[in-house]
């Protein structure tokens, strides 16, 4: 497991959809998700399919958060040239994390290591 790290604060468990099956999976299926879910490469998700709302960060090569939204189900996101993942987590957390265009993130592994 690792943790999401926003602006040098370590703030939720993340989960890495890092594999094109991973990714395509996303959260297609699931009633909620607690921390977040990393999805990498990205330039674009949708909410098809879902069963309840959520916010979407996407970041660039340099960890800095480019663009924020929060989508309902069933629409598709906008599209990123300069995206290299995106984070998705449950409607109404990055306000609680603190997250925003920015804001500059990281990965850590439980055992400290960067990701």
């Amino acid at each position: 497991m690792h943790e999401l790290n926003i602006d040098d604060r370590s703030v939720v468990p993340v989960e890495m959809a890092v594999t094109a099956r991973t990714r395509s999976k996303g959260l297609l299926g699931r009633t909620g998700l607690e921390g977040a879910l990393w999805l990498a490469p990205a330039k674009q998700v949708h909410t098809y399919r879902m069963q309840f709302a959520i916010d979407v960060a996407h970041v660039d090569r340099n960890g800095t958060v480019t663009h924020v939204v929060t989508m309902p189900p069933g629409k598709l996101g906008r599209w990123s040239w300069r995206t290299r993942g995106v984070i998705e987590a449950e409607a109404g957390a990055f306000e609680t994390w603190g997250l925003k265009v920015g804001s500059r993130v990281e990965f850590t592994s439980r055992d400290d290591a960067s990701v």
